[in-house]
């Protein structure tokens, strides 16, 4: 069974996963996990590529080779 975009109102197949380390104020963003895990949110590419966090934290891409830090994507 192929996995949605947990974004509202997307229905588009997911492609990546993410998930929040409140303790480091870090969003992970990884390819698909294999398995769905209920701490985790399955978003498509659209959404994965357009992603930002609350100010102060920081997302970390690994979906392209090793992690990548893409640091400064703040929300408004």
């Amino acid at each position: 069974m192929k996995r949605s975009c947990a974004r509202p109102g997307c229905s588009s197949p997911a492609t990546a996963t993410f998930e929040y380390n409140y303790g480091d104020q870090m969003v992970i963003l990884d390819v698909l996990a294999d398995e769905a895990h209920p701490a985790n949110y399955d978003v498509c590419r659209r959404h994965a590529d357009s992603m930002t966090v609350p100010n102060g934290w920081t997302l970390v891409d690994r979906r392209r080779g090793p992690a990548s830090l893409a640091g400064h994507l703040t929300a408004p």
